[in-house]
């Protein structure tokens, strides 16, 4: 009686200590008064306010290095010395380089021309960190950060936009959308870091989501009532954006894209979905996951934490009607009249 006691006793004490090691950490990760969830500031309406100028310039680059393979964050010291290499490399006047083209023409000679370093350092504004999570690219899905190889179609399609791209300008329709002001891939959607005009705006309003770009002064006026997509035969330079509310996370859809935009190959039928969720005063965690078969053999996810500025929205002087396109066609011409001499 007294060893069936005993080993009762015993068998009691291991169950008590094995609940205890379960529930040590959970009670560990309790939030106590003083580190409770960051409560964000709110509108009329309830919501969290993510109203405010924003910016998403970082030197994070949006695939991780080869060379950082199964590495997906940064030490502090590994991030503090990425961060010296890439400022280094990325300098243009220290790192300027005359590299010869074949597009210009001067006084009726065709010339070379500095065309890689056009702009110097004092125009770039690319960051000069990487995003506050140290985390090693931008992609956090795949795990191994990189974007997914493009499908055999996307391919296809990506190497004949390339053919067109190399080859004298035929005509304005001809030439990429971003060189013709129109849209630029990073400006969104989805948004990435780019060489400048990093900045947008966001603006809540009754119904609506507005979304202001710095970079080519695209406006994005998102509907949040619940109304349906735009019929399929209606494609938009930025696709046809619905949004809601997840808990405190603002949810954007996308459909509806052309095939004359493409974001790192996508497609007309990709199908992005953006989340913007406060975490603290100065903080908008922005994720976005793109799906598209058609162009990508998985989906993928990228993630930036993006930071308040008090700078102002600058004006992007690039439109339809600048000179540059005149230009570039003026050239092209030109350069075909002196090959047949």
């Amino acid at each position: 009686m007294k060893n069936r006691f005993l080993h009762s006793t015993v068998v009691l004490t291991i169950v008590i200590a094995l609940v205890l090691l379960v529930c040590i950490p959970i009670i560990a990760q309790t939030p106590t008064a003083s580190a409770k969830k960051w409560n964000p500031p709110r509108t009329a309406d309830g919501h969290p306010d993510l109203q405010g100028t924003w910016n998403y310039s970082t030197l994070t680059p949006i695939e991780r290095p080869r060379e950082l393979a199964g590495k997906p964050f940064f030490s502090e010291q590994e991030a503090a010395e990425f961060e010296k290499r890439a400022q280094q490399s990325r300098n243009v006047d220290v790192n300027r380089e005359t590299k010869p083209t074949t597009r210009g023409l001067v006084n009726g000679t065709v010339e070379t021309e500095d065309l890689a370093s056009a702009y110097n350092e004092f125009w770039w504004d690319r960051g000069t960190k990487v995003v506050s999570t140290r985390r090693t690219s931008l992609v956090i899905d795949p795990p191994d950060g990189r974007i997914p190889p493009l499908t055999p179609q996307a391919q296809k399609r990506m190497a004949a936009l390339d053919e067109v791209n190399q080859r004298p300008a035929e005509g304005p329709e001809d030439r990429p959308l971003s060189e013709r002001c129109i849209v630029r891939p990073n400006s969104g959607p989805p948004m990435t870091p780019t060489g400048y005009n990093n900045n947008f705006q966001l603006i809540l309003a009754p119904g609506y989501i507005v979304i202001f770009n710095e970079q080519i002064h695209d406006a994005r006026i998102v509907p949040m009532d619940g109304r349906p997509h735009l019929p399929q035969s209606v494609r938009q330079w930025m696709g046809d954006s619905r949004g809601h509310w997840e808990g405190d996370t603002l949810v954007i859809d996308t459909t509806n894209f052309t095939d004359k935009v493409n974001f790192r190959g996508s497609g007309a039928n990709m199908h992005l979905v953006e989340r913007f969720t406060r975490t603290d005063a100065d903080t908008l965690l922005y994720e976005f996951t793109v799906d598209d078969p058609a162009s990508f053999t998985s989906r993928w996810t990228g993630q930036i934490p993006i930071k308040r500025t008090q700078e102002p929205m600058y004006e992007y002087a690039c439109h339809e009607g600048n000179y540059s396109m005149f230009t570039t066609l003026s050239g092209a011409r030109a350069l075909e009249k002196s090959t047949k001499k």
